[in-house]
Order: C-alpha cells, then sequence, then structure tokens
C-alpha cells in the first residue's frame, strides 16, 4: 500500500487536471493520494471547493482515495494561523505548510509558524533546528522527506531530526508532472537514500495511513 499526500494539479504550477494527476497515481496501485495545490490568501477560496467537489466525485468511482487539500506556500509566517483555519473552513481536509527547503527564499521562522497553526504536514522542511522538530513532536505535525528534486537535499537532516525529537515522518512526492510519481520501488529507495533503515518504509505508510484515519479518508 503506497500513499502521497503532496501533489499539485494545473490549479497551480503542476501540469495535469486534476483526474488525470489522480488517474496516474491509480494505475501504479496508490491507495490514496491528496491534491495539495499551492494557495495563498488570494486563491485559497478559488481551489478548495473545487478539490472538494472533485474528491466527492471520484471517490464515488475509483479505487484509489483522493483527499481534498491544500498547500500554504510562501504565506509570511505571521498569517499561517489564520490561513490554515481559513483553509479548514473551506473544506480542506488536509493541510500541508511550504516549509523552509534551503533550495527557496523561504521566510524564517515558516516551519515554526506552521507547526504551532496545527497544520498536518511540514513539507521540505530544509535544515529544521531541533526545537522546531520536538514542537511538530508534540503537536503531531508530520515532517516530510521527499523525492522533489532540490528540497530533497536535505532529506538526511530531516530524518535525523525526526528519530531524535521523535517525530513522525511521511514520505511524499511533490508531484508537479507524471515523470514525478514515484513507483513504490523507488519510494523505497529515497528512504533508504535519506539514511533510514529499510523498514522505515513501512512506517511512513503507517503514519500517512493514520493521518487519513484522523481527517476522515481512511484506507
Amino acid at each position: 500500500m503506497i500513499i502521497d499526500l503532496h501533489t499539485h494539479s494545473f490549479f497551480s504550477d503542476g501540469v495535469l487536471i486534476p483526474s488525470e494527476l489522480v488517474r496516474r497515481f491509480e494505475s501504479l496501485g496508490y491507495s490514496a493520494v491528496a491534491i495539495t495545490d499551492h494557495a495563498d490568501a488570494s486563491n485559497l477560496d478559488f481551489i478548495i471547493p473545487r478539490m472538494v467537489k472533485l474528491a466527492s466525485c471520484l471517490n464515488a468511482v475509483q479505487s484509489v482515495k483522493v483527499v481534498p487539500g491544500i498547500e500554504l506556500t510562501h504565506v509570511p509566517p505571521a498569517s499561517i494561523a489564520t490561513l490554515v483555519r481559513e483553509a479548514r473552513k473551506l473544506g480542506a481536509a488536509l493541510v500541508v505548510i511550504h516549509g523552509e527547503t534551503v533550495v527557496e527564499p523561504v521566510a524564517p521562522g515558516t516551519n515554526r509558524a506552521g507547526i504551532e497553526s496545527g497544520a498536518d504536514i511540514l513539507a521540505h522542511p530544509g535544515l529544521i533546528g531541533d526545537e522546531e522538530a520536538a514542537l511538530a513532536a508534540q503537536k503531531g505535525t508530520l515532517l516530510e522527506i521527499t523525492s522533489r528534486s532540490g528540497h530533497s537535499l536535505t532529506n538526511g537532516h530531516v530524518a535525523k531530526a525526526a528519530m531524535k525529537s521523535g517525530a513522525g515522518l511521511v514520505l511524499d512526492s511533490d508531484t508537479h508532472s507524471p515523470e514525478n510519481i514515484m513507483t513504490e520501488g523507488f519510494a523505497r529507495r529515497v528512504i533508504e537514500g535519506a539514511g533510514l533503515p529499510a523498514e522505515a518504509f513501512a512506517v511512513v505508510m503507517s503514519n500517512a495511513r493514520r493521518l487519513l484515519e484522523k481527517i476522515g479518508y481512511p484506507v
């Protein structure tokens, strides 16, 4: 069973319409996929209701569970909590924060603000500090190991921070185009490339399943 909780359609900077994106994951045997297009205060109310409608339609007829989500991206840290609350009111079942990746000028303090806001996943958190990782463990925010080029440069650091703090990990692709979708074999290699033991693959997938149960999308 493989799950991906961080993907993008052409509602932000992905290249596929949502239905094709979902079908490509289904064809590879995924049990669940979240569509988490990039958003800020300008487009939350445009994207989320459409993803909620899409998920309702596809979940009635396809085997892969579709989760309507959002990724708050380059939002000023002081605004993150407000937008997380707004996203949930609009129907986002899953809220991802675009973390402090080392390959983009994400505002300092984004990781902490995202965790404090109660977001579900802190994506590509870069060189996350021990205090923030410990806070993620306390709040139940999952830290992301990613297969995305560039963002993946700090996977090893994130894995070590999570092991030290007890924070949960999740594995995602941050898919923007078809070639980004992970096969299960490649997903396992990403886990090992982060310095984690092979058995950690089952752990991260279990973490994803528990999160889906928590938000009402069990698989």
